[in-house]
């Protein structure tokens, strides 16, 4: 080794001791007799002194033409610092340099590589090799490593087996576009990459590999935000010979394994919702528990016998003459805490906010519960102070707390009212990313309908079965088929999601046709796997976590980007390579490929 000792680990107790450093120029400050640098590495920062009438002056003629981001070797003495900086684990110490050399040069550097850089997003994706100089950007890494070190121990000590699957495999039409690969020797043919490993981990469970997992790269041609990457990265793991109770509590015992070992903090039981009453109560099949704010309904049609009338369901706002009620499906909303004395401007903000297109609402109506026990609402003209009374008891709203209420049809109103509530969250401090809130949401819909294609399609994929007393309703009504199947969220982020899968051909076969599959159709996708489960099929089931936003929560960023060591931009294009890029026409003749404009 270049080097005896890290930049980061030398202390006091290393005192008059001789050592060679190695590493970067972060910034130097030259004092005309005195010269500071300090020196980085992976590990931390070490001040080295250049002293004139002490260090040698050519050494310290040379250490006056560095650089940022130079690499040097520096020998030298380790001195106890004068002026000592608590903020650096080194800061008790410097080292007085007696050997110098230059390993390499620099250019100047196109942002600065500190902490908090001057460098934007694009630049710095264009030099991310810059970037990961960075400490907080190092720092994701190492716990992303960490966490991945941890979640093979734990599967390992539960007899898990880690297997390779092939990033070379079939296109199917379900889920998100595939990216395809042409085929240089079969013309005309195309592999595609995996959007997950699926159908290769249940055949692993009929060959007898009962405990699988893989941490795998999967790849989905989809639209980009914030929280997704064209490649991404997956904990991928199946069970044979299990029930859903079984998978919930040994992947439970993963994240809770995790925070433990991470994080330093005890998860405790996660608490379980059904996919309907997540729906009902927080608008979402994502909810953000780490804050109360639940939906209280004011009127439901949905619930209300055939033919009308109150017994089936709530109605506390309907005869009033206010059409935007009479008229709606559902009227719910939200009580937030404290918050009556809000301005008209921010109620109006609140407003502006629920009609932008990306939430969809027509408008927001706001009840006031003054600290005086008095009311104001923006519904004044059609609602007695009795009748607001009676909802805020249906809120169990306290003096001091605002209403927030919404109306329309049913599945789009608890949509938008979720957004609200989330913006509250925020707005109240209650989205601390420091406190964590895990959520199992179970039984979802097995299908959902889709207008475009007129048909239905799987809501998880083709392969997940529903809940054994619904299979009857395949036949007469697949809407209200349950899956048996699980997600787990944490802070409002789906992070992993799974099911017990089919295991016989009768019942894939008619899931299949359930989803507009014909016979001939679902053997040319899948018939390898139908014919696999004429050979003995065990029951199984399993779970994918998305490994990149779990970092990203457990780091306390809203972006996986963070978390990946060369992520692409929003547009799916590597700025650093600068690709996707064209490909010669010798290439081209190859594949049998004509490009068209």
């Amino acid at each position: 080794m270049l080097r005896t000792h890290t930049c980061g680990e030398l202390r006091i107790s290393h005192v008059n001791q001789p050592v060679t450093l190695t590493g970067w120029v972060q910034r130097l400050r030259d004092k005309g007799s005195i010269l500071w640098i300090d020196l980085r590495d992976r590990y931390g920062i070490t001040q080295l002194v250049f002293e004139e009438g002490k260090t040698d002056s050519a050494v310290l003629a040379l250490a006056k033409t560095l650089g940022r981001e130079f690499v040097i070797e520096a020998e030298g003495i380790v001195s106890e610092r004068l002026s000592k900086n608590d903020k650096l684990p080194t800061g008790d110490i410097e080292l007085k340099v007696s050997r110098l050399r230059v390993l390499n040069s620099a250019k100047v550097p196109p942002f600065t590589i500190e902490d908090e850089s001057d460098g934007g997003d694009e630049l710095r994706m264009k030099y991310r090799y810059l970037d990961l100089r960075r400490t907080p950007v190092r720092e994701n890494l190492l716990l992303r490593h960490k966490m991945a070190q941890q979640t093979r121990a734990y599967l390992d000590s539960l007899n898990f087996v880690e297997v390779e699957t092939p990033v070379l495999i079939k296109s199917t039409p379900e889920g998100a576009r595939d990216f395809v690969v042409p085929s240089r020797i079969h013309h005309g043919e195309f592999y595609a990459l995996p959007q997950s490993p699926q159908t290769f981990k249940q055949l692993l469970m009929v060959s007898g590999f009962d405990r699988y997992y893989q941490i795998v790269r999967c790849f989905r041609d989809e639209d980009l935000r914030a929280d997704r990457q064209p490649e991404f990265t997956q904990i991928d793991c199946e069970m044979a010979f299990v029930t859903q109770e079984d998978i919930l509590n040994t992947f439970e015992g993963l994240v809770c394994h995790l925070f433990k070992t991470v994080k330093g903090i005890e998860l405790g039981s996660v608490p379980r919702i059904t996919y309907a009453d997540a729906m009902k109560r927080y608008g979402s099949d994502k909810p953000d528990t780490r804050f109360g704010m639940t939906f209280t309904e004011l009127k439901n049609k949905t619930n209300l016998p055939p033919g009308g009338g109150k017994e089936g369901g709530v109605d506390l706002t309907s005869g009033k003459n206010f059409n935007v009620f009479d008229n709606a499906e559902l009227v719910v909303g939200i009580c937030a805490t404290g918050c009556a004395e809000y301005t008209r401007k921010q109620l109006d903000e609140l407003t502006d906010f629920v009609k932008r297109p990306q939430v969809g609402a027509k408008g927001l109506v706001y009840v006031q519960y003054r600290s005086d026990g008095s009311f104001k609402s923006s519904v004044d003209k059609f609602y007695t102070t009795d009748d607001l009374k009676k909802w805020a008891e249906a809120f169990r709203a306290q003096p001091g707390d605002l209403l927030l209420i919404m109306a329309g049809e049913a599945n789009a109103t608890r949509k938008q009212l979720n957004e609200l509530r989330l913006l509250m969250g925020e707005k109240l401090g209650l989205r601390d990313k420091t406190k964590f809130a895990a959520l199992w949401v179970l039984d979802f819909p097995l299908l959902e309908w889709n207008e475009e294609t007129n048909r239905y399609h799987a809501m998880h994929h083709p392969f997940t079965s529903p809940r054994q007393e619904d299979i009857p309703l395949l036949e007469t009504d697949p809407g209200n088929v349950r899956a048996n199947a699980y997600d787990m969220v944490l802070n409002g982020s789906e992070i992993g999601g799974g099911s017990i899968r089919i295991h016989d051909r009768a019942t894939q076969q008619l899931m299949f046709r359930k989803l507009g599959f014909t016979d001939e159709e679902a053997k040319k996708q899948f018939g390898f796997l139908m014919e696999a489960f004429e050979y003995g099929a065990p029951p199984h089931g399993g779970i994918a976590f998305g490994f990149d936003r779990l970092c990203a929560l457990f780091g306390g960023s809203d972006s996986i980007r963070d978390f990946i060591a060369f992520p692409k931009n929003n547009a799916g294009r590597d700025m650093m390579i600068d690709t996707p890029s064209t490909i010669s026409e010798e290439q081209l003749r190859e594949l049998g490929l004509i490009i068209k404009p």
